[in-house]
């Protein structure tokens, strides 16, 4: 089993570069792990409390439970995955049944910030975007998916985002084995490249 983790800043292109690596792979023996799906649950606090949580700090992430669950999907065990609402900022209830695969994909901004989860990956990736650029994206999917308004999502960018990043997302860029830069071509090269090396484990397992 090949376990990737895959960080880099809100907005960098990292949800781009796994479903490049999924279509170039053309595989169902690869499953993705999302971080977003692993933040606290917090339906004990009001909504209004809820609602000024700093989810770009590690603290704001159950890294207990995604670490149990990746151990578990490498001892061939089957997980169910929690559900997050990014907009009543609590699990919902529900659960994504999910079985180990030959490649597992956990991504997400915060996932190489954690000793003992990084053990876990055998490859580890950082996608880099320029700031202006995350910024820009971070807005569209805010306001478009999230159901927040512009001076939130600015808000939030100014007094939590930029800040977290800067202490702790940024810095994990040093244990990444692979940084991808979120340009056309070197976008590209790098996936293919990350590609071939899923492709030879995968035939290694066969």
């Amino acid at each position: 089993m090949l376990v990737i983790g895959i960080a880099g800043g809100t907005g960098s292109g990292k949800t781009t570069v796994v479903n490049n690596i999924l279509r170039d792979l053309n595989t169902e023996s690869v499953i993705v792990i999302s971080q977003d799906n692993y933040y606290k649950d917090n339906h004990d606090m009001p909504l209004e409390e809820r609602s000024k949580i700093n989810f770009d700090h590690p603290r704001s992430i159950d890294f207990d439970l995604l670490k149990e669950h990746v151990r578990a999907l490498k001892n061939g065990e089957t997980i169910e995955q929690p559900v997050y609402s990014f907009i009543t900022h609590t699990r919902t209830g529900e659960t994504i049944l999910t079985h180990p695969q030959s490649v597992i994909i956990v991504e997400g901004i915060l996932v190489l910030t954690d000793a003992e989860l990084r053990e876990l990956f055998d490859v580890t990736i950082f996608v880099h975007a320029d700031s202006d650029e995350r910024l820009i994206r971070r807005v569209r999917r805010d306001i478009q998916e999230r159901g927040r308004d512009l001076d939130e999502v600015l808000s939030r960018y100014q007094d939590t985002l930029k800040p977290m990043h800067q202490q702790f997302i940024e810095p994990s860029k040093n244990y990444a084995d692979i940084i991808i830069p979120n340009m056309k071509k070197g976008h590209s090269v790098a996936v293919k490249i990350l590609s071939s090396v899923i492709k030879e484990k995968l035939n290694t397992t066969k």
